[in-house]
């Protein structure tokens, strides 16, 4: 009896060992994915922090780009303002000698002059006039204000130009009113 009141408690124990191992491996398991868990929430709260500054980073990036443009925009007109300041000096000074000289000739040499600059001023800037009378009409350079009946040799070419077109740095900022041949 002795022996299987031993191998009772053997086999008692022997379950018991079992059932603590089938619990720890449960508790094991369960443990786990709660590790896991816990993980993924710590990974996807580091990745929102980092949206959020990223996010932040781009919207001051995009505020201050806007803001470098405008003053670039402005200091650019600046530029301008300040080269066409003497053309203007030179006009007011010619408007003041018209209402004392009687002298048409030096007027009109003086506005001249004042034309010049001023085309000089604005060529240094990237503005050239565009050259239209005899050539082809082009619709990319021309807007056709009304056809003239010629020969031949004149059919879809510039025959007047009604208002001159102009180029700022090779791209068109005024197109050429012109008169066509048909």
């Amino acid at each position: 009896m002795k022996k299987d009141k031993h191998a009772e408690e053997e086999i008692t124990t022997n379950e018991e060992t079992i059932e603590n191992n089938q619990v720890e491996e449960q508790a094991e398991t369960v443990s786990e994915p709660v590790n896991e868990v816990q993980k993924l929430e710590a990974d996807l709260a580091e990745s929102k922090d980092k949206y959020i500054r990223l996010y932040s980073e781009f919207e001051n990036f995009r505020r201050r780009t806007a803001k470098e443009k405008i003053e670039t925009i402005m200091n650019a007109t600046e530029g301008l303002m300040k080269e066409l300041i003497p053309v203007l000096d030179d006009f007011e000074r010619a408007q003041k000698s018209m209402e004392t000289s009687e002298d048409v000739k030096a007027i009109k040499e003086g506005i001249d002059l004042i034309f010049n600059k001023f085309q000089k001023t604005l060529a240094s800037k990237g503005l050239k006039p565009m050259e239209s009378k005899d050539q082809t009409f082009d619709v990319e350079l021309h807007e056709c204000i009304t056809q003239f009946a010629a020969g031949d040799d004149k059919k879809g070419t510039v025959v007047d130009e009604i208002e001159k077109g102009y180029y700022l740095n090779d791209k068109v900022i005024r197109y050429a009113k012109v008169v066509v041949g048909s």
